[in-house]
């Protein structure tokens, strides 16, 4: 008789995890973790609301298919911009604010993808890649995504970073070791596992919590790397709240005059620099003679070198710059050009796709700002400063670049004017506060209207102005030598936090793909 083939059962599909809620409720708790995440930041800085608005955003996208996940997350990203951002509409109105919002939630939609599918492709079976893996490759790709949303269109705009929630909390002494991109990182992992542990449903079973648990403790636990003390630099920082806005009523010299009425008091007073904001100076003083003389009399006044900014002509060129200026030297002394000119803002890019639709408001910027190139530290007097003007600071390229050039403390000058009455000043002095940490370095963040401070290395406030009054601060900054673990190694964990999980996701694809192709080969075998 013929031999009989057994016949085989076919192997069973994979499973895949199914949508933890509704869509609908799921678009709704998106909106919730939006609206929740703001609270994070600055004006409020309620550092804990960070967790759950990360978990609830993480839950919302557990099982959903692409367009689905692009939906959740647009509403999530939508909502959080839009409240994060809001100051962009406080004197040029609507259409900026929503052009942002809806632009960085575009690409909070597209990003959310990697995560759902992340979810999607992790084998179900094994309870420690559940709870250790899984949640390591989702704080990966939220990372990357913070990296994408910082960098690109047109320079980025790392505004929003889950790690400068922390900044107030107990767990900032940590970006010393990670940087800002770590921190984020550690942040979402402790959500991911959290919610794994939940998802297991073996809550008796508190091995499976301690992923979570450790990683919560090292937050906790470790402290700040230690960076070697080198003594103090005694800084007259000043903020003259003049007419610096770009709807303000001036006439030229308004803003030098109102910071020389805010530095009278510090005249006669012993001091090793003296530090004016971002457009402290209204007018070009090296091609304005006048102006610079002013600057000259001042500098043998308060017998120091200044720290001013201005914008300056090389050329056709225009540079938003900060230059080093001393009396009795070829001046300035040095110059440092802003590099990261805010687009829209400072300079317009594609210009004649973009005043097609808003022609009003692309007229009102009329100068484009280049970018500068030079390295972003002055030396004063053998002491190493640091430096980014405005929103450079929150650009992890040029604060690195400054520690690794040798700063030993930073200065970092900006301008609030066009946001008063707007937290926009809080949110980014939250930024200079965690550069503090970050680098082991004093920073002075003086600006035009204010809130200025003077930072110790540890993040804490040793000096302060009111944002909406003139005043100054004098002050002996604490000076370190020494580079923190982020400085030293903050490219390589950029990729390392945020691509290599891209680069996971897609071995994850590809080995998804290979197995699929086999079990349909086996089935038409």
């Amino acid at each position: 008789m013929p031999e009989r083939r057994a016949l085989s059962r076919p192997e069973p599909r994979p499973e895949r995890p199914r949508p933890v809620l509704p869509l609908g409720v799921a678009a709704f708790l998106a909106a919730v973790a939006g609206a929740g995440l703001t609270l994070a930041f600055p004006s409020l800085a309620w550092w804990p609301m960070a967790f759950p608005a990360v978990a609830l955003a993480l839950v919302t996208l557990i099982g959903r298919r692409v367009w689905a996940a692009v939906m959740v997350g647009f509403v999530f990203g939508v909502v959080f911009f839009l409240i994060n951002v809001s100051f962009t509409a406080r004197y040029l109105g609507p259409v900026p604010w929503l052009a942002l919002s809806v632009l960085e939630a575009v690409l909070t939609a597209a990003f959310a993808v990697p995560i759902a599918l992340a979810y999607r492709w992790w084998p179900a079976r094994g309870a420690w890649g559940r709870v250790v893996g899984l949640p390591a490759l989702v704080a990966g790709l939220w990372t990357m995504r913070e990296q994408v949303l910082g960098s690109w269109p047109y320079g980025g705009f790392p505004w929003g970073r889950i790690g400068v929630t922390q900044v107030s909390g107990p767990f900032a002494q940590v970006a010393s070791w990670v940087g800002m991109s770590g921190l984020t990182f550690l942040v979402v992992f402790v959500c991911a596992a959290a919610i794994e542990y939940v998802r297991l449903r073996r809550l008796r079973d508190l091995r499976t919590l301690a992923p979570t648990v450790l990683v919560l403790a090292v937050l906790a636990a470790v402290p700040q790397f230690p960076t070697t003390a080198a003594g103090t630099l005694r800084v007259g920082a000043v903020q003259g709240n003049g007419p610096t806005g770009y709807f303000d009523r001036a006439a030229p010299g308004d803003v030098l005059n109102a910071q020389l009425q805010a530095t009278a008091p510090l005249i006669g007073k012993k001091m090793d620099v003296l530090l004016w904001p971002e457009g402290g100076v209204d007018s070009d003083p090296t091609r304005d003679q006048t102006t610079a003389a002013v600057l000259d009399r001042l500098s043998q006044a308060v017998d120091a070198p200044l720290i001013v900014s201005a914008i300056t002509q090389r050329g056709t060129d225009y540079f938003n710059s900060s230059l080093l200026w001393e009396a009795g030297h070829e001046n300035p002394v040095q110059t440092y050009d802003k590099r990261h000119p805010v687009p829209f803002g400072e300079y317009v890019p594609d210009r004649w796709l973009y005043r097609f639709f808003a022609p009003d408001l692309i007229d009102l910027i009329q100068r484009e700002y280049t970018p500068g190139t030079a390295p972003p530290v002055f030396d004063v007097d053998g002491v190493g400063v640091g430096l980014a003007i405005c929103f450079d600071v929150i650009y992890d390229d040029v604060v690195w670049d400054g520690a690794r050039g040798g700063a030993q403390v930073y200065m970092f000058q900006t301008n609030n004017a066009d946001f008063r009455g707007t937290d926009e000043n809080l949110q980014q002095l939250a930024f200079a506060r965690m550069r503090a940490i970050e680098t082991g370095r004093g920073v002075v963040n003086i600006s035009t209207v204010g809130t200025s401070q003077i930072i110790a290395p540890d993040g804490s406030e040793i000096d302060g102005l009111k944002a909406g009054t003139a005043g100054a601060m004098l002050d002996d900054v604490p000076l370190r030598t020494g580079l923190t673990p982020a400085v030293v190694a903050g490219p390589a964990l950029t990729i390392l936090f945020g691509w290599g999980s891209a680069l996971a996701l897609a071995l994850f694809g590809l080995v998804r793909l290979v197995r699929l192709r086999r079990r349909r080969a086996d089935a038409a075998g």
